[in-house]
């Protein structure tokens, strides 16, 4: 039963690192004003970006630099269309995916089935050789845990800094901000770079720990589920980490069920997870007093300087 119990809590643990990861940048970026529906095309971009410079130079940390690179350039080029050129958000957004997804797929065409080595873990002394909590807390990668620290980080930034309060200010109320002389292009610039980092980070944990190999679509939604994330959470860090949680031990019970060989068909096993998503935002958006309490007041809307 113990082990059960750990394997259950470990592969949670995995599985939700990425959907943390890029939901974290998410939050940020939606804390500013800016809705970027491209975290799965950021993700796949990311991912390819590590598995192919990783295998070819075999440096996990030259393609874990890569991924986030490949983030950010995809997040720059939405952020000049929907920002500077004022194009819908939405429609930009959804547009970055699809340009990710298939961008992705014709880099990857050469690398599709190239087994990778996987990160290798963290040990511990002591710490990794107690039962229960050191395999559970003390035995994952770099990834993990920067994860983890990240979103301490921002949670942090965001309500105890005076660059929190700026982010806030400028996601609140954008002419506001500018008239207190904030630049909220360059405020909303640097967020947005920030969620593509973290996107692309998400990818590079997908093909270089959580599958170590490249295959098409590999994220599978998780782009998605990152999104519906930051609405779950209400815009605060904390029951960010809580919903990656649930969201994850959600995608490794579906797998474990698989396992199992029940006679339940996998296709819907496999959905369980978004369906899951779905379920838990139609029960959230009933609650209209929540959301608009701590939806930021700007997002998806654009700003014009009048200056």
């Amino acid at each position: 039963m113990t082990e059960v119990l750990v394997a259950f809590l470990v592969s949670t643990i995995v599985a939700s690192t990425p959907l943390l990861l890029a939901a974290t940048g998410e939050l940020v970026v939606e804390r500013v004003g800016v809705l970027n529906l491209g975290v799965e095309g950021m993700m796949l971009a990311g991912a390819i970006a590590a598995f192919a410079v990783a295998h070819l130079t075999a440096t996990s940390t030259l393609g874990i630099l890569a991924a986030i690179a490949a983030g950010v350039l995809l997040a720059l080029i939405f952020a000049v269309v929907a920002l500077t050129l004022q194009a819908n958000q939405t429609a930009t957004g959804l547009a970055l995916t699809i340009f990710g997804r298939g961008f992705s797929a014709l880099l990857g065409a050469g690398f599709v089935g190239i087994p990778a080595s996987p990160l290798p873990k963290l040990r511990l002394p002591v710490l990794s050789d107690l039962p229960v909590l050191g395999p559970v807390l003390f035995s994952h990668d770099v990834l993990v845990y920067l994860a983890l620290l990240l979103l301490c980080l921002v949670a942090w930034c965001i309500r105890r800094t005076h660059l929190g309060l700026i982010m806030r200010a400028v996601g609140d109320s954008h002419d506001a901000a500018h008239a207190l002389g904030y630049k909220v292009l360059a405020i909303r610039y640097a967020a947005v770079a920030f969620g593509g980092a973290l996107a692309g980070l998400a990818g590079a944990y997908m093909s270089l720990s959580y599958t170590p190999m490249w295959a098409q679509d590999m994220t599978a939604g998780r782009g998605w589920v990152a999104l519906a994330l930051v609405t779950f959470a209400a815009w605060r860090p904390f029951w960010l980490l809580i919903g990656a949680w649930f969201f994850g031990a959600l995608m490794y019970l579906s797998l474990y069920v698989q396992a199992l060989g029940l006679s339940i068909p996998s296709p819907f096993l496999s959905a369980v997870p978004y369906i899951g998503t779905v379920v838990v935002l139609v029960l959230i958006s009933r609650d209209r007093r929540r959301i608009r309490l701590h939806r930021p007041a700007m997002l998806g809307r654009p700003f014009q300087s009048r200056t």
